[in-house]
């Protein structure tokens, strides 16, 4: 009896602390402060571990998640979903947060089981969309694109990946219905003019392309200037066309802007400026790494002891770069497989010019003592 008055007492004691331990007021502080983190150990040190209390553990769950601890947060929702299957909320948070962690398939999951309740919900569509993508399954992407398009037309972020999405199936004419609704509704949506451009420029409809650019560049954003400065050029205004190219910053000059520069410079009769420019987009289109490919080929082909073909292999490669290893590496070639002495002794010494690092000074004394071996004959 005494006994059992104890353990009456003692619960009752615990569920009289349980609801008047939680400080509201300092847990209201710690979320207009964003500490997070504090507010989820606060919380945990008043909640116990095997609570089913469904407040405690949705402000357990939303603490956690803001303060980063994902997994925590997960299993908070989970043990919501499991007192209450219907929670659509939970469902979203589920979902929101393995999307988070990169676990798209779980995250579909969830996702899913929200339409199964509402098929109309744009968000959803619009996260599956991008989980999509992410997996490269163009084909769902384009589905869930084109569902949540159907019930919000003038999203700008839908309408735009949906229209770029399109122009990269040359699907132009759905492309253009969807731009052409979204941008009705708000013409001065850089992230709409930009698909907008993309598509012009597929199409090769150059005057329409000029007017999206000249818009872009009126609302301040520089990074469409390539395709500008290329339609430019279409449209048979060389001018403009360098005054856009030229106006590129050179970190981000590529081959393609600096042929459309030369080939402005050749239409307006300055040949000498064209031929500068010819000239480095043929420098841009090599790889700065070419002369390493053609050196570890020819590498290959001396394993396979294809000595000729390595020769002409690394020649190639010394078109591009001539890195001191190269030279070495064709002496000992010479020297030591093709029994070329002449030219054997050229490439050593063409190594000891090139100046090889500190680090090479085994090959360098090497290279010395070739060079007075083969001097003698």
């Amino acid at each position: 009896m005494k006994y059992l008055l104890n353990l009456i007492t003692f619960s009752l004691l615990t569920l009289s602390a349980f609801s008047q331990q939680v400080n509201d007021a300092l847990l209201l502080d710690y979320y207009q402060n964003q500490r997070y983190l504090e507010a989820a150990n606060y919380l945990k040190s008043i909640y116990p571990e095997s609570t089913t209390d469904l407040k405690a553990l949705s402000r357990l769950a939303y603490t956690s998640q803001m303060a980063g601890k994902l997994p925590d947060a997960e299993g908070y929702y989970q043990r919501i979903l499991n007192i209450d299957s219907t929670s659509t909320s939970v469902l979203y948070n589920l979902a929101a947060l393995n999307q988070r962690r990169g676990n798209n398939n779980k995250a579909e999951i969830y996702y899913k089981k929200i339409l199964s309740k509402d098929s109309t919900d744009f968000q959803v569509y619009k996260q599956l969309a991008t989980i999509s993508h992410n997996k490269a399954d163009m084909i769902s992407k384009l589905v869930y694109l084109q569902k949540a398009n159907k019930i919000d037309s003038i999203d700008f972020d839908v309408a735009s990946d949906l229209s770029d999405l399109y122009v990269n199936l040359k699907q132009f004419p759905q492309a253009e219905k969807v731009l052409n609704t979204a941008i009705a509704a708000d013409p001065e949506n850089v992230i709409l003019l930009q698909s907008l451009l993309k598509l012009t420029y597929a199409q090769k409809k150059w005057p329409q392309a000029v007017k999206a650019g000249e818009q872009l560049l009126q609302l301040g954003d520089l990074s469409q200037s390539p395709k500008l400065g290329i339609a430019y050029y279409h449209a048979k205004n060389y001018l403009c066309a360098l005054e856009t190219l030229m106006a590129i910053d050179e970190s981000a000059q590529t081959e393609v802007t600096s042929y459309f520069t030369a080939a402005s410079y050749k239409q307006l009769k300055d040949q000498k400026t064209a031929i500068k420019y010819f000239k480095k987009a043929v420098k841009l289109s090599i790889s700065f790494s070419i002369d390493t490919y053609y050196n570890e080929m020819a590498d290959s082909y001396q394993i396979l002891g294809k000595y000729e073909t390595a020769e002409t292999t690394f020649k190639k490669g010394l078109l591009y770069d001539q890195k001191p290893m190269t030279y070495y590496a064709m002496a000992t070639l010479y020297d030591t497989k093709l029994k070329q002495p002449k030219n054997a002794l050229a490439y050593f010494k063409k190594y000891l010019a090139a100046k090889p690092d500190e680090d090479q000074k085994e090959y360098v004394e090497y290279s010395k003592n070739r060079i007075k071996a083969l001097s003698v004959h």
